[in-house]
């Protein structure tokens, strides 16, 4: 499926480029649509962030995400990468004790904050000593009226300003007069449309995870299995390791693996993340369920030849169609997903036991028989077990969908 985000220029008083703000869109008409915050914001971390990530869209700037009272509640920001983002409060989160402590949380755990939309008064003051940058919009808050405000806020010498809203020459001039630190508005740049292909999931599959996790004693290897049958699921998981908020210790060789290192909270919390920005799927459920088959099926080929090797080759199999899905060269998808060499080298069509297991796979499902008799001697398998490894592995994909 596509999605859209755009993108406006932050620009220093040398008007250099040195930031961008990302504005989530859901269609390729540049306007916010009439979504709520929370979801606007799961949306966009889930189609950018654990897509190909941010810094894939801001060529490696930083970039200024809203975050309204939903989604701080939520705490959204922790699938954000500190050292990427400035995380935006929007004018609609109130300065009270609750946002005190949710915002001061952050500021321990390194984000960079940013008022947004600023209009003084009195309770803000403590929220002073938490934040990096402070917003004007120029539209609500004219320059020629914020003088004073401005004067106080240039005393904390950690806290820069940006103006927004710039629309002439008189407003830049006015606002770099006035000491402003950064600069954002029409004057400058219009946000930028930016399409990109993701991948669809099935939600039924998020609701049984979700219902799975709540229990008292969730059972680890139940869930994974419901990741398994889902591509989709599958690649946003590991992309949320590999996304640079958590540091990765080891390569992830299986669901279960990644599950167990992302731990319980965090898993509630990402699942959390899938059901706010849920929408409804436009991918061909079909292709998904060729995925699932065909990791299933590598699966048991690799018991059958290389039983240590039976959740690098799932995994194989259930990434093999991602260059499709999302219309990517799978040498960029790679790049994206903690895997271990094997199986990096496998779906780069590298000669390894996962790619030879795979092309036999391959070859079966084509109904290629020359192509599968070669492919079958060099990995020492009777292509006779082929036929009933294959339906095992359809009615084990049938099982779930089928009762979902």
């Amino acid at each position: 499926m596509s999605v859209f985000v755009a993108r406006q220029a932050i620009f220093n008083r040398r008007q250099n480029v040195v930031a961008y703000e990302l504005l989530f869109r859901d269609s390729p008409k540049n306007y916010f649509p009439d979504i709520c915050e929370g979801e606007a914001t799961a949306r966009l971390i889930m189609e950018n962030q654990l897509n190909l990530g941010t810094r894939h869209i801001t060529s490696g700037k930083k970039a200024l995400i809203n975050i309204g009272p939903e989604s701080l509640e939520l705490d959204l920001c922790a699938f954000l990468p500190c050292q990427d983002v400035v995380i935006e409060l929007l004018e609609t989160i109130e300065p009270n004790d609750k946002n005190y402590e949710m915002c001061r949380d952050l500021f321990h755990r390194n984000f960079n904050l940013a008022l947004d939309d600023f209009v003084y008064k009195p309770q803000w003051d403590r929220f002073l000593k938490l934040v990096k940058l402070i917003k004007f919009d120029i539209s609500v808050t004219p320059l020629n009226e914020i003088t004073p405000v401005i004067k106080k806020l240039q005393q904390h010498k950690k806290i820069k300003l940006l103006a927004e809203k710039l629309e002439t020459q008189e407003d830049f001039e006015l606002a770099h007069k006035m000491g402003f630190d950064y600069f954002q508005g029409y004057f400058f740049a219009k946000p930028t449309m930016i399409t990109q292909n993701d991948i669809d999931y099935n939600y039924s599959l998020v609701v049984a995870i979700y219902a799975e996790i709540m229990k008292p004693s969730p059972d680890i290897k139940a869930i994974a299995g419901l990741f398994e049958l889902d591509a989709a699921l599958a690649y946003k998981l590991l992309r949320l390791l590999n996304s640079g908020v958590f540091p990765i210790q080891s390569k992830i060789s299986s669901l279960k693996q990644a599950l167990v290192y992302l731990g319980h909270e965090r898993l509630k919390k990402f699942v959390g993340l899938i059901v706010t920005a849920h929408t409804a799927g436009k991918k061909p459920a079909e292709l998904m369920q060729i995925c699932v088959v065909r990791a299933r099926f590598c699966e048991l080929i690799a018991k059958k030849i290389a039983k240590q090797q039976s959740d690098e080759a799932f995994l194989t199999g259930l990434f093999s169609l991602l260059d499709a899905i999302l219309d990517q060269p799978m040498s960029l998808l790679v790049e994206k997903l903690p895997f271990p060499d094997e199986i990096k080298a496998a779906l780069l069509d590298e000669k390894n036991t996962l790619y030879y297991i795979l092309n036999v796979v391959k070859a079966f499902e084509t109904g290629s028989w020359w192509a599968l008799e070669q492919a079958v001697i060099l990995i020492n398998l009777n292509s006779k077990a082929l036929p009933e490894l294959y339906q095992q592995a359809v009615d084990w994909a049938d099982n779930y969908k089928n009762n979902s």
